[in-house]
């Protein structure tokens, strides 16, 4: 049987892709023809020199064209490629899974359509005549391929495009998570800056203090001591201390009182910078915690992110074992589908007979 078969029509070139149809109402959506990627092949009929695309999803045929020289196949987008057939009236699109693919299929195409024009040139009529033979039952599908990566295509798009949004969700969180806790150690370094600006400024206040203390209590000395020192006046001399006397004496007490009277101004400064100090550290403390809360919400977020990647790749190596056994199905199917084209053609030749 095959080498009967092998005599009538052969596979030339073959290609794995996703086939689509034009919308007929609207003339401008794509309609899926299959599933998954099927194979597409160019046949050439040698006895009646024509050249066909054909490729079988299932039982029935997704595409039978005969290629004619006024075909022209178009590269849409890197991975994409169309073409019309007005006997079919119909457009014809098929994505690979590459873009060196879309270039072997647009060479081939050109090649196979340039070949059917010189076949045309030749003979015409005879052409004219073979094209109404090209509409006729399902080819069968051609057993060579050229591809092998394209197949992860038969993954389930709608459960990438879920896993992927999952995990880009989950990675935004700890984004957000990263950036907020990249603020809070911002602000914390700024509390520490300013928290030792007020322990060195606090240290420098309590030294100054003390030693204002001191002068405070020597200045009290003193004026204790002009006030004894006019009473023993007033007591000695009966009619009490000069008038120049006096008044270096009530200036030396106006001095001292005003120069207490600014020292505990600024002692007061000091004991409300003390108390900011203390407001400091409390929210340094409260920018502690809250680090230690975006810590661990961050490592939360990483564990589920770790597990969902894990899920993920589980996910993708189920549907990658799911994909092969399909494959090889597809495969037995196209060889069986072989068989029992080849053994209709043979019987068809026998009842002619």
């Amino acid at each position: 049987m095959y080498p009967h078969h092998r005599e009538r029509e052969q596979p030339i070139f073959s290609a794995r892709a996703h086939v689509f149809q034009i919308d007929p109402n609207t003339k401008r959506n794509w309609i899926p023809a299959s599933k998954h990627a099927v194979t597409v092949s160019f046949f050439y009929d040698a006895n009646r020199n024509v050249y066909r695309i054909i490729s079988v999803g299932g039982t029935k045929a997704i595409i039978n064209c005969t290629v004619t020289p006024s075909m022209t196949f178009t590269k849409t987008s890197q991975k994409f490629g169309q073409w019309a057939d007005s006997r079919a009236n119909t457009v014809y699109g098929l994505g690979f899974a590459t873009e060196q693919q879309l270039h072997q299929f647009s060479d081939k195409f050109k090649e196979v359509k340039d070949a059917a024009r010189l076949a045309r040139e030749k003979s015409q009529d005879k052409e004219l005549a073979n094209t109404a033979l090209t509409i006729a039952a399902p080819q069968s599908p051609p057993v060579m391929c050229v591809n092998g990566p394209e197949d992860k295509l038969f993954r389930s798009q709608s459960a990438d495009i879920t896993l992927s949004s999952e995990k880009e969700r989950i990675k935004k969180m700890l984004s957000e998570g990263s950036i907020c806790e990249m603020n809070l150690e911002a602000e914390l370094f700024t509390l520490q800056d300013s928290n030792s600006k007020l322990v060195a400024a606090l240290h420098e206040a309590n030294a100054n203090v003390e030693q204002w203390k001191k002068q405070l209590a020597a200045y009290q000395e003193e004026t204790e001591r002009l006030r004894d020192q006019v009473a023993e006046l007033e007591a000695h001399g009966g009619h009490g201390p000069s008038d120049l006397l006096k008044d270096e004496l009530t200036q030396s007490l106006e001095e001292l009182e005003a120069l207490l009277k600014a020292k505990d101004e600024e002692i007061h400064i000091l004991q409300s910078k003390k108390s900011e100090y203390h407001e400091m550290e409390h929210e340094r403390d409260e920018a502690i915690h809250r680090l230690r809360e975006t810590e661990m919400r961050n490592s939360e977020l990483e564990r589920r992110i770790q597990n969902s990647e894990q899920n993920l790749n589980n996910t993708l190596e189920d549907r990658d074992r799911m994909d092969s056994e399909i494959q090889r199905a597809i495969e037995i199917l196209d060889i069986k589908i072989f068989d029992l084209n080849d053994l209709r053609q043979s019987l068809v030749k026998l009842i002619d007979k």
